[in-house]
């Protein structure tokens, strides 16, 4: 269904530029929510009533809008259809059973949303903005988060370009948008991983810290061969020597050994998860000790054959701490310790959801209420 509203359907009209960022709300008629089973949610298929949409025209945001959750109109000709111009995040809402809702560190998702907008040549979005969004967004539709201890509402920001135009350049034109999707857990069980050797996620002076579509694209194929081999993610490594541990496909990858979680250090090739930042602090308080660092793929063969590997798990928005059960390198397949006993990595996801839920302390400050 395409909506009655020719600023959204014709991205080629050019509004009235604005001084304010008041934004211009149009609510549902007919609300999707008595239609939804909570219960039995599969991931990313099912959206709340609403939807905020920006457009950037002529040098300048346009008036900020949400609206209800609706198809739009694109030329064939669409720059990010032809040369891939589009990045995006993923962050969550949560919401307790006495109502209390909000927000898990927005403001690295809106800053880590912005540093790949530079990199891939796009408007940076004002972030009074993007946070005035979604707290709007989410508010609204704050009765699409569901309160099942593993379950939250998913939230797809996501900006690409418009101009109707085929020819290798930046667009003058985008379109910035929020998505909201109930879910539930990511994963169901452990995962299994496979040490990627022969293609390459990202290399240096490349896109690999930035969260841009293209990066997701090119990691289908690989991704496909290891599924098909029975493993859930692959664990990347460099693209120079295959040698060093990168990260996963859908998370930061951390492990513990020997009592130390040391995870793969940031760089042009990883991405600055959310996530992980927080995983490390939460290690800090612990008293445990960090080591951020190269970790090469001898080292771990080493740890896990001589039985000092004692955890392995991926941490992401999506999955928020995902168990790893076992990694393949080659032939060879190791199993790690039985997930019940893994100390840190449960104790981690016990107090994500805690915290989440607000139900602990947050002394860091990291859940913006928005109840």
């Amino acid at each position: 269904m395409h909506a009655d509203n020719s600023y959204f359907c014709t991205p080629n009209l050019e509004p009235e530029m604005i001084e304010t960022h008041n934004i211009n709300i149009q609510k549902t008629t007919s609300s999707k929510l008595p239609e939804i089973d909570f219960a039995n949610l599969a991931f990313g298929k099912t959206f709340a009533d609403h939807m905020f949409v920006m457009d950037f025209v002529d040098g300048r945001w346009q008036e900020p809008m949400i609206m209800p959750f609706q198809d739009m109109t694109m030329s064939p000709a669409s720059l990010v259809i032809h040369y891939g111009q589009s990045i995006f995040e993923g962050m969550k809402a949560f919401k307790n059973t006495d109502g209390r809702f909000g927000l898990f560190r927005p403001d690295l998702n809106i800053k880590r949303m912005n540093k790949s907008a530079v990199r891939m040549c796009m408007p940076e979005i004002p972030e009074d903005i993007f946070m005035d969004a979604l707290s709007e967004l989410v508010s609204l539709d704050h009765q699409w988060i569901p309160t099942g201890e593993l379950a939250s509402l998913y939230i797809r920001p996501v900006l690409f370009a418009i101009d109707d135009y085929i020819g290798v350049k930046a667009s003058q034109s985008y379109r910035f948008m929020i998505l909201l999707a109930p879910v539930n857990a990511y994963y169901t069980k452990p995962v299994r991983v496979k040490i990627e050797r022969e293609f390459t996620r990202a290399a240096q002076g490349g896109t690999g810290y930035a969260k841009t579509a293209g990066n997701y694209a090119g990691s289908l194929y690989p991704a496909k061969l290891a599924n098909d081999q029975g493993y859930d993610q692959l664990l990347w490594t460099d693209a120079k020597e295959h040698a060093y541990i990168e990260e996963s496909g859908t998370m930061n990858i951390m492990f513990v050994i020997e009592g130390k979680l040391i995870t793969p250090s940031l760089g042009e090739t990883i991405l600055d998860g959310v996530t992980r930042r927080s995983a490390i602090q939460l290690a800090k308080d612990w008293g445990i000790d960090v080591e951020e660092r190269r970790v090469s793929v001898i080292e771990l063969q080493e740890a896990m054959n001589n039985d000092t590997l004692e955890e392995a798990f991926g941490c992401g928005t999506a999955a928020t701490i995902a168990h790893i059960e076992a990694i393949a390198d080659g032939e060879s397949v190791y199993q790690l310790p039985n997930v019940e006993d893994r100390k840190l990595s449960n104790k981690m996801m016990k107090h994500f959801i805690d915290l989440k839920k607000f139900r602990v302390n947050d002394p860091h400050g990291w859940m913006v209420e928005l109840s």
